[in-house]
């Protein structure tokens, strides 16, 4: 016997055999079991779904013989051992007729279809009409069938399927049960393809199958079209490398790996990941939607973790992976990388356009790229000849004005050329002058070059005072009085700023976090609070306790409400009696928008 291919040897035959469509399955079957029938059905959805295997289906169900209940014979369990239904699976049933419109499409194929719908079925106790992609009919078929489609004999049923509902009729619409058939989503595909490979007796590495899952984009036929391809590929295994080079894929390791070396700010991994895809020849523009597009998944873990896409079966990954960034980092990688994606066509080369995408990344993160190490800094001294030379210039340099107050109050000598010293026409005091005047010339360049380096260091002595106040505890007010100090900007300061200190023993300060702000509790804040309390001399753990906030006791994001209204109702306390507004308000009626008005220190 010759080969059958996967897709037509796992066709569902009963209902209870369809994958992923529960919601069609249980509206026909409650109608079949009810004997509540329609006279034409239309099943929509994209390609390989089921629409005509449903169809075929529900064709069984009208025409079996064995299983049938009550008068009509009519089943939701059509036997498969009958005529009928073998028939049907055969393909042979004289009373299903099956019409592809995309190759009758004309009238005269459509009238000619018709004429035979008043005669009694031949074999079967209905005569099934199956249209496939009946959309593309013309306007004139559909106009013959109309009639017929809204009045049929009753031992006819219309069967209709279509991917592209949109252009049909709103006339055939009215008079059809409409069903839309789903996407198949990859953890349904991986799913059903495990049990047939298993029934198979075909190895395969669950991986491999998420490849095929995601390459099918909700179709099963496609999935299955896939997995005969991978075995014969695979020289009968279904193996990720093989799959893989199969379908010319992006292996979805090395995106994970860019979104690591993006966690951890690790310029040198990042760029060693695209030297490594560099070498498979891979799509630069691919590489970059798949990192968007696993950027979004990220966000979506970091808002709502339950819903995160499955589709590559990697959602612990993305999870753990996810706690690894901040909010506002994700939202601006992806900005940019969609906003490179469009650059892309002006770069000399995609890999570049991808490398500078990267970079830009986390060039313009909140945070800034780390320094790097100060090792090629040595490199650049040790071959200077006048770094030592500078190291000892420092201290002549401050005795460099009283040397300069001769050379100013003696201009005839500055003047003086140097030739003259050259014809001997001089005296001899002229001629050891340009030697002075011409050593500490080299000397303006070297003195600034260590002076750089010192400019940060008035800075301690800020923080020591901090520090001194606020070595023993923490309480609230303390909180409240250093909170601008710490330094902290976007979403850690919007979580620190709806905090409350609830205790603190020196070493463990717990802060009592408000309940709306759960969701934006994430390691990477707590470590930056932890450094700023650390940078102003109170090093501390931080634990955070989330609870209603207390009403006796104000946290910083309430403060800086509160100050900002106080401020707000003063200005325009302050316009309100303003003489130039109070005249204006008596000649022409005005009235003062409280709402548009700033304080004057929101102005600057």
């Amino acid at each position: 016997m010759s080969y059958q291919v996967l897709a037509r040897k796992w066709r569902p035959r009963t209902f209870h055999e369809l994958v992923g469509q529960a919601h069609v399955q249980r509206a026909l079957v409650n109608a079949l079991d009810q004997g509540r029938l329609h006279h034409a059905y239309l099943f929509t959805g994209t390609r390989g779904v089921g629409k005509t295997t449903l169809a075929r289906i529900l064709a069984k169900c009208l025409n079996c013989t064995a299983n049938g209940r009550g008068d009509e014979g009519i089943t939701s369990t059509p036997c498969g051992q009958c005529d009928s239904c073998q028939a049907i699976d055969e393909g042979r049933f004289v009373d299903l007729i099956e019409v592809d419109a995309a190759s009758r499409t004309k009238v005269e194929d459509t009238r000619e279809l018709l004429d035979n719908v008043q005669y009694a079925p031949t074999q079967g106790r209905y005569k099934v009409y199956l249209i496939d992609e009946v959309h593309m009919l013309s306007t004139s078929s559909f106009n013959a069938l109309l009639k017929t489609l809204e009045e049929p004999p009753p031992h006819v049923k219309f069967l209709l399927a279509t991917t592209d509902p949109q252009k049909l009729p709103p006339t055939v619409l009215s008079r059809c049960l409409q069903f839309t058939l789903k996407h198949m989503p990859p953890e349904r595909v991986v799913e059903h393809l495990t049990y047939v490979l298993g029934e198979e007796g075909v190895a395969f590495d669950e991986s491999a199958l998420w490849l095929l899952g995601k390459a099918a984009e909700g179709s099963m036929r496609d999935a299955m079209s896939l997995t005969d391809q991978a075995i014969a590929f695979g020289q009968g295994a279904v193996r990720h490398a093989d799959v893989a080079a199969m379908l010319g894929t992006l292996d979805h390791r090395h995106i994970l790996g860019l979104a690591e070396a993006l966690a951890d700010v690790d310029v040198q991994r990042l760029l060693a990941e695209v030297a490594e895809l560099a070498e498979q020849g891979p799509d630069f523009a691919a590489v970059l939607d798949e990192l968007s597009s696993m950027l979004h998944r990220l966000a979506v873990a970091q808002m709502v973790p339950d819903a995160v896409d499955n589709s590559h079966g990697d959602r612990d990954v993305i999870l753990q992976l996810a706690s690894r960034f901040t909010a506002e980092d994700i939202q601006l990688y992806y900005q940019i990388g969609i906003q490179g994606r469009g650059d892309m066509v002006h770069a000399p080369d995609l890999r570049s356009a991808l490398e500078m995408t990267l970079l830009r990344m986390l060039a313009f993160r909140p945070q800034g790229v780390p320094k790097p190490p100060r090792t090629p800094l040595p490199l650049v001294r040790e071959p200077s000849v006048r770094e030592p030379a500078a190291e000892l210039a420092a201290p002549a340099a401050q005795a460099e004005p009283p040397h300069q107050a001769p050379l100013q109050q003696a201009p005839p000598q500055q003047a003086s050329p140097p030739w003259a010293v050259d014809n001997g026409a001089g005296t001899p005091q002229p001629a050891p002058e340009p030697e002075p005047v011409a050593e500490p010339e080299p000397e303006p360049e070297s003195v600034p070059a260590p002076e750089p380096e010192p400019t940060p260091e008035p800075e301690p002595p800020p923080r020591a005072a901090v520090a001194e106040k606020h070595l023993d505890r923490l309480d609230n007010a303390q909180w409240l009085q250093c909170f601008d100090s710490l330094g902290l900007g976007g979403l850690t300061r919007n979580l620190a700023g709806n905090c409350l200190v609830e205790s603190d023993d020196g070493t463990l300060l717990t802060l009592r976090l408000d309940p709306s702000q759960e969701a934006m509790k994430a390691e990477v804040h707590q470590t930056r609070i932890e450094r700023a309390l650390k940078e102003q001399g109170m090093p501390r753990q931080i634990a955070f306790y989330v609870a209603e906030l207390s009403s006796s006791m104000e946290t910083p994001r309430q403060r800086e409400e509160r100050l900002a209204k106080e401020r707000h109702a003063q200005a325009v306390d302050l316009l309100n009696h303003d003489p130039h507004v109070q005249k204006l308000q008596q000649a022409f009626g005005a009235k003062l928008i409280e709402s548009s008005v700033k304080p004057a220190d929101e102005l600057r």
